[in-house]
């Protein structure tokens, strides 16, 4: 998303949050939200944002971990 005669940038979703341009223009920063239990049987966490799940399958996520176990 772009304004029109102005020399900004342009929207990134890491910037929706507190970006008071895209704010005036409608951009609106509700995020998703999930739970997950986690059990004795979990070994970790993994939290990332779209740009690492974009690029990494779970199984690259997995062998990356994995190690630090």
């Amino acid at each position: 998303m772009w304004l029109q005669n102005e020399e900004l940038p342009g929207l990134a979703m890491s910037r929706s949050m507190g970006d008071t341009i895209a704010h005036d223009i409608g951009v609106v920063s509700n995020p998703e939200v999930k739970s997950f239990l986690v059990g004795i049987e979990d070994k970790f966490v993994v939290i990332g944002s779209d740009g690492v799940w974009e690029f990494l399958s779970n199984e690259e996520i997995a062998k990356i971990v994995i190690p630090f176990y």
